[in-house]
């Protein structure tokens, strides 16, 4: 572990003579910003390229405040509905904007507000001709692997389980951008353990995903062509791509979706592919789209018919049972949104119908009894979006044809320039199915809930900012490992103080019960509380504009009957930003250990451009990485990245065909990025 740390201390050190002068752009301060606080409320690790690409868009082609309607600054995530449409109503009353800085005059838009949306925003004189006809193209490539020999490569006993392929991982990212009309997008992904021009993989790459839209100016507004994602109302019925919950990014508890987008994503499920398009006259647009897709499960021919016994969502065909059931799935999706929009009214309603070449056939289980099981499913639903003075109303109400229904509701609302509140109600009936449903909620499935979730946000003196919710969960019918009807409680509490451009300070702490079964082996089996009590202390801070230093002590308890398992994070990580320079740095040094998994502790890593960073750490051990990023011109960039984890409490690392004999693990990352 000395060598790995001293070796990345050395790396940092060598880079930093000759350079010493370093200050990233103002956008990628903000990003990174955006995406650890969004990523601060999660407890599982999320792929954040999607959004990543989202901001590092609106950076390169800022959103015009003269033109916009809206929708695209809702896909930045922290501004809330309410601001959008107060600078909606200052353009309409005074006139268009002559500075960004103007919206110093809107009502809910303070000076850190303003700093953050400065690198995705701008303003054009009217009537000026911009990217007309313009070609913008980008292409990423990227190579990883896993250093250490895994089990599941070295097998050779054809009638075991094991890797086809090598470990090797890659992915190819191409875009294209014609004018403000035509964007393609281009997907290439190996995993590790997949084959490669061989096997099921002859053509090469194991996803492959392309993704045409195409803006008009009539009737026709949008055109989606090849993968594709639908986002309506709170997601009830449907919400593709990435989607957040509870967390201190207030503006995430409600949605606004953007109707239809381009998948740009590398997740290889919770997408459509076929073809949409939005008809637009006057207020009322029409989004029609049809799906076909082949996904990946277990589908079995039985004397009673085609049963559909699991679908695989991991998007990975490494072993010869994966490869065995990949593609062997049609899901049909067909359907029409509708929506009317008038001044600060939005409604709407959405029919989808889903067909599977074979019957959904959960495994036999009591909780299982609500489950879907069908070949076919139709929803309908309705949402809202009301502003009326400094309240925003919102909410969905999703019917499915077994009868079932789901609903959620709620509302933002500025009580001052320094106090929002936001409260909702959600209520999940346990037999309601939507296969691509994604709402707010304790549970994975939008299904056997009902909840109150609301809380607070106090900014004092633009220094301190006090956040605080509380979520009340109750599950009617027995889940995983609750066999009875059970509560979930999560209270949070965070405030943060920050110092002009030097740093911050910020200190959490979260309390969650949830009911599971005990562990006690008796005849009827009754639940029990699991209590989790987690306390993050958070610093940041500037030496100067080369280097800035970050750090984090987190502590968790988990209380299950008599017995308490502790878990513990210690972090450090240094930040070199060369001004004017091409290169960037970064490394970290980690210290944890946890009584078990259910202490384990999740924290947001940098790492290369739109790759995903979100380990768990789960053992006793040390973690270091580090990061270098070199600007060879306007063109091309190129990174790498190295990481090492030490277990003191194992001889070897992983499970299955994942583990590797001794304590430790290490991965290598490199990426060449050319845009031109």
């Amino acid at each position: 572990m000395c060598f790995n740390v001293a070796g990345i201390a050395l790396c940092v050190f060598v880079l930093y003579q000759g350079l010493a002068h370093a200050q990233t752009t103002l956008s990628e301060e903000t990003e990174e910003a955006i995406i650890e606080q969004l990523l601060e409320g999660l407890d599982e690790a999320v792929d954040m390229s999607e959004f990543t690409e989202v901001l590092r868009h609106y950076q390169r082609f800022p959103i015009d405040l003269n033109r916009t309607d809206g929708k695209d600054l809702a896909d930045l995530l922290f501004i809330t509905p309410l601001q959008i449409a107060g600078m909606l109503q200052h353009r309409e009353l005074s006139g268009h904007f002559l500075s960004v800085l103007e919206l110093q005059a809107v009502e809910g838009f303070d000076l850190p507000m303003i700093e953050k949306l400065l690198p995705f925003v701008t303003v054009r004189p009217i009537g000026s001709l911009h990217q007309t006809g313009k070609v913008n193209q980008q292409l990423i490539v990227r190579y990883a692997r896993v250093l250490e020999r895994q089990i599941g490569y070295a097998m050779r006993d054809s009638s075991r389980s094991r890797y086809l392929g090598d470990a090797n991982r890659y992915a190819v990212r191409y875009r294209l951008r014609l004018g403000e009309n035509i964007r393609l997008a281009i997907n290439m992904k190996k995993d590790a353990g997949e084959p490669f021009f061989r096997q099921q993989q002859r053509w090469g790459f194991d996803h492959y995903g392309v993704s045409l839209h195409v803006k008009g100016s009539g009737f026709l507004k949008e055109l989606l062509l090849g993968d594709y994602a639908l986002q309506v109302g709170q997601g009830l019925v449907i919400w593709n791509g990435l989607s957040f919950g509870k967390g201190p990014m207030i503006t995430t508890t409600a949605r606004s979706g953007a109707d239809m987008r381009s998948y740009t994503s590398m997740n290889e499920y919770n997408f459509l592919r076929g073809f949409a398009g939005k008809l637009q006259w006057k207020a009322l647009s029409m989004t029609p789209f049809v799906s076909l897709r082949k996904l990946s499960g277990n589908r079995v021919e039985t004397e009673e018919g085609v049963e559909i016994r699991s679908l695989s969502t991991s998007g990975l065909h490494r072993t010869p049972n994966e490869l065995k059931n990949r593609q062997q799935i049609n899901h049909l999706t067909t359907g029409l949104n509708v929506s009317y929009e008038r001044a600060r009214l939005r409604v709407g309603a959405l029919g989808v119908y889903s067909l599977y070449n074979g019957t959904i056939t959960p495994l036999p289980a009591l909780r299982n009894i609500h489950r879907f099981s069908a070949q076919s499913s139709l929803h309908t639903s309705t949402n809202y979006q009301f502003t009326i003075r400094n309240i925003y109303l919102y909410g969905e109400f999703a019917y499915h044809i077994n009868g079932t229904w789901a609903m959620l509701n709620g509302l933002l609302a500025s009580l001052s320039p320094q106090v929002s509140m936001f409260l909702t109600y959600r209520n999940y009936q346990p037999a309601y199915y939507a296969p691509f449903s994604q709402a707010l909620g304790e549970g994975s499935l939008v299904a056997n809930e009902r909840g109150v979730y609301g809380g607070i946000s106090y900014q004092l003196a633009r220094k301190f900012v006090c956040i605080a919710y509380a979520d009340a969960v109750r599950f009617p019918w027995i889940r995983f490992r609750a066999d009875a009807p059970s509560r979930a409680v999560d209270l949070f509490l965070q405030g943060t103080y920050q110092w002009y451009k030097k740093g911050h300070v910020g200190l959490r702490y979260r309390y969650r019960i949830r009911q599971e079964n005990t562990r006690l082996d008796v005849a009827e089996r009754y639940l029990v509380d699991i209590e989790r009590r987690q306390v993050r202390l958070n610093f940041q801070y500037k030496l100067s504009n080369t280097w800035e230093i970050r750090s984090r002590f987190e502590r968790i308890a988990v209380q299950k009957e008599q017995q308490i398992d502790k878990g513990i994070l210690l972090f450090q990580d240094l930040f070199l930003n060369v001004r004017g320079g091409r290169l960037h740095a970064n490394a970290r040094v980690a210290y944890f250990t946890t009584d078990s998994y259910d202490a384990r502790l999740y924290a947001f890593e940098n790492d290369v451009l739109y790759a995903n960073a979100f380990p768990l750490y789960s053992g006793k051990g040390w973690r270091s990485y580090a990061n270098i990023r070199y600007k060879i011109n306007k063109q091309i960039d190129l990174w790498a990245r190295y990481s090492f984890t030490r277990y003191r409490d194992a001889e070897k690392v992983g499970t299955g065909l994942d583990q590797s004999d001794g304590p430790y693990r290490s991965e290598v990352k490199i990426q060449m990025r050319c845009q031109w």
